[in-house]
This record gives C-alpha cells, structure tokens and sequence, in this order.
C-alpha cells in the first residue's frame, strides 16, 4: 500500500537519546524558526533536547570543579516552551561570542594540549550532561568553529564517545559560501530598506543627503538589497572597490616598527564617485538623495584611519570604533563643496542593529524551519557528521560537508561576495541613477 501523503515523517532507527542545540554570533530574525523546528523534530521522535544557552560562553569554560548548570548554563527544551515560538523575535536560548577555537589556526595546533584546551573544555561538558549530537547554528566564525570541533574529536582515541556535529547557517550578510540565501537575510533588507525610504522622503523634503552605513563585513549582498529595495541613489560595496577605486600603501605598525604594504581602497576616488551621483542628479532636478555603503569599506581604509581601532576575538575591527559613515559624510561635504564651490549637508546614519530581532517574514520563517529540520535529518536520515545544512531551489535540503566550506590548512571559511558582472551586481547600476565616469578623468 501507498504511503499516505498525511503520514507522519518516516521514522528511522538512531542511537541518539539527547542532543544539543547551540546559538552563537549576532542575532538574526527567524532564529526561534530554526531552533524551534529542529528541537520539535527530535522531541517528536523520542530524543530529548537540550539548548545551550548564550553560545559557547559556559561550555568554553567548563571544568569539574565548574559544572554546567541547568537553568543558568542550559535549558531542557520541551513542547510547551517551544509554543508559539516559530514567528518569534529574539532568540530563545540567546547568543555570545565567545570563541574556543581562538587559539587553533592549523590542524597542528589541534595536538597543542594548550591551545585546544577550549575545545576539550567543549567535549567534556557536554559529554558531562549526556549529549549525543551538536547542532551549531551561527555565522562563518560558528561554523569554523563547528569544524575545529569535529577536528579535535578526529583526534581522540580509539573507542572514545564521539559527539556529532551540524552546523545551520546564519547571517543577514548572507554571504555565505554553500547556501544562496541565508535566514533573516529578506527580513532585514525589507526592514532596513523602509528605513531607508523613510530618510529618503526626509531628504527630498530638506533637498540634502543621507549617506547609510549599512552592516555587511565582508561583502555587500546586505548593502545591495537594502538599496534595491530602498530605491537608494547610489550603494558602494567592498566588491565595488576595484580598478581605479583601489590602490597600495606602504605603512608602519607602531606595534613591531616594521614596514607593511597593503591594497587599500582609493578614498579620494571613492569620494569623488559619489559625488559625481549628486551633481549628476542635480542636473536631473533631483537635490537629495540616500547613498548607501557597506561597513566593511572599514576594513580597506587607508591605515591613518584605523590607527589604534581595537579588534575582536575572530581578528574583525571594531567598526564602531572607526565611524565610517561620519568619516565618509564628512568627506563628501568637503567634495561636493569643493567642485561646486556650494554647501549640502550629508547626514551620517547607521543602520543594522534594529533588524537582527525584527519579527521574521514568512519566507524567512519557511528557509529556518527548514534548515532546523535539516539539522534533524543530517543526523538521524543520513548519519551525517561534519556537515552543514543548506537549502536550494524550493527549500529543497543539502547536506554540505565542511571539508569543501572550509580550508583545510588555514581552517577559515570562504567569503561569498557578489560576483561582479553577475546579474544581480548588475541590477543596482540599472536602478541607480546614470553617471558619466570619464567625467572623473
């Protein structure tokens, strides 16, 4: 006889009896989708979840004499706290940054007692509350983490208890290697992108500019979503910075004295690029607009602006301690002042932070479910171990080993920027408003 097609979902043999759910990095919308259907998925099939709870934060730090406590370092999850929680803002089990593969940038360092010690710290505590699989759920920083993991057990001897691991792919950057969009990625262009068209209305009505940094370290699929959706005038990505936007400089670390050349981007071009965009519009009678740039143009700032910028425990600059978008306002005041010997005020804003609790859209809910289940069919359909969960097409589910995510000497990610040429690069220079380049000299 046929399967039903209201039948409930295969059931297929396991030896899981408990496993873990772990959230770490920056918030994004859709996250209780993703934890919620993956935990729900488990419970319905006998197998007890257990969340983790703020990232690695405790289990970074687990030892003995320093147990893991229920309630304050973990949650059982069940049914009754999962209702309701698909379409809910936040996450949770909440997050943190907190990194045990900090100290291991080579395989060899895995044999290090001292360096992997974070990682071993990781393995015995949840080894100490019974866990039989990880479910990791963050960024590319997560997942490289997610794979030094699974690395350090590689290295555990014969016989020893070995812990599974998944990894679901999160960021509203979305620029992540092995999926083509990642959860909350819509709802945050959709919600930044009104905020744009607000200031957009404000700066018709005051006929000045708005120049918006938007988030988006490493490439500039957030940035360009945000402009597309938000009808901005002009929007510069760190793919954008290239040809004559990009240039060398010579400098000296004050730390070691020693002399450094790096590829920087050609501010000056840069500046005058964009103003190029407003002069352009001035002759079309339009005297405002919103330009939109990705933050991580701070990454290729000349050094004279990143003197003394502090960096976090992945090796990222902090950006707020660079103010690109006040640095970049400033710059174009002075310019346009400069070429048209007339004043127009540009007003920095930054935007990111509002959108990564912002209640998820349908789409987004739908991609994190998926992914949640996802993690629940790696493990228990195709006795996955070191994968991450992806999705293509219509949600339909990849199981992407790490191996071809991650490089095996350096064990860093690949960054997934916008091709540029691609259709989609090309969809904003179509929307923009048209300028004459040779125009520039």
């Amino acid at each position: 006889m046929a399967k039903s097609s209201l039948a409930r979902p295969t059931k297929h043999d396991h030896q899981f009896k408990r496993v873990a759910i772990l959230f770490a990095g920056g918030p994004a919308p859709a996250a209780n989708a993703v934890i919620s259907a993956a935990a729900v998925s488990f419970l319905r099939n006998g197998v007890e979840v257990v969340g983790v709870k703020h990232g690695y934060s405790s289990l970074i730090d687990y030892s003995a004499d320093k147990p893991l406590v229920e309630g304050s370092d973990y949650v059982m999850i069940d049914h009754k706290l999962l209702s309701r929680t698909r379409s809910k803002r936040g996450i949770i089990i909440g997050t943190a940054r907190a990194n045990p593969g900090k100290m291991v940038s080579h395989p060899s360092h895995l044999e290090d007692p001292e360096r992997s010690a974070p990682l071993k710290n990781v393995y015995e505590g949840l080894s100490s509350i019974g866990v039989d699989a990880l479910i990791s759920i963050g960024g590319d920083d997560t997942l490289k983490t997610a794979n030094k993991f699974k690395l350090y057990q590689d290295r555990l001897p014969e016989g020893a208890k070995k812990i599974p691991v998944v990894h679901l792919p999160k960021t509203i950057d979305n620029d992540y290697s092995g999926i083509d969009f990642t959860f909350g990625y819509f709802t945050a262009v959709d919600f930044l992108a009104r905020e744009v068209l607000n200031l957009l209305a404000d700066a018709e009505a005051n006929r000045n500019y708005f120049l918006v940094e938007s988030m988006g370290r490493s490439a500039g699929w957030l940035a360009y979503g945000v402009a597309i959706a938000g009808e901005a005038s002009l929007v510069i990505s760190v793919e954008d910075i290239s040809g004559k936007y990009r240039t060398t400089e010579e400098y000296t670390d004050p730390a070691t004295g020693q002399t450094h050349s790096r590829e920087v981007m050609n501010l000056d071009e840069v500046i005058r690029r964009i103003v190029l965009t407003m002069t352009t519009r001035e002759r079309e009678g339009k005297e405002y607009g919103v330009i939109v740039i990705a933050e991580g143009l701070a990454e290729l700032l000349p050094f004279k602006h990143l003197e003394g910028v502090s960096r976090d425990d992945h090796g990222h600059i902090k950006v707020s301690d660079v103010s690109l978008y006040t640095l970049f306002a400033k710059l174009i005041e002075a310019e346009y002042k400069k070429q048209t010997d007339k004043k127009k005020q540009v007003k920095p804003v930054q935007l990111g932070y509002e959108a990564r609790c912002t209640v998820p859209h349908a789409f987004d809910v739908m991609l994190g479910s998926q992914l949640g289940v996802g993690a629940y069919r790696a493990l228990v359909e195709q006795k996955a171990n070191g994968v991450m969960v992806s999705c293509q097409g219509q949600l339909q589910l990849r199981y992407v080993p790490f191996d071809e995510l991650v490089d095996p000497e350096t064990l860093v990610t690949v960054v997934r920027y916008i091709e540029q040429d691609s259709d989609f690069h090309k969809l904003t220079r179509f929307l923009e408003t048209y300028v004459n380049e040779e125009e520039l000299g």
